[in-house]
């Protein structure tokens, strides 16, 4: 009995701990946002907006990354 919830205790602290690993690299993933060509922003439907503070890309698939 006693084995059983060491066991069940062991299963539910590596879950708890896997799902944290997991939500860490899920905030790595999306870190910073990247920066995108003019013709690129485009391409992805959005407007480069170069004379706003940052250049961002306005819309589409490449919206608010930095347009170089």
């Amino acid at each position: 009995m006693r084995i059983r919830r060491i066991l069940a205790a062991a299963i539910a602290t590596a879950a708890l701990a896997g799902l944290g690993l997991t939500g860490a690299a899920t905030a790595t993933a999306q870190g910073a946002p990247s920066s995108v060509t003019p013709s690129e922003c485009r391409q992805g439907g959005g407007i480069p907006a170069i004379n706003e503070p940052g250049n961002p890309c306005k819309g589409g698939t490449h919206d608010g990354e930095t347009v170089d």
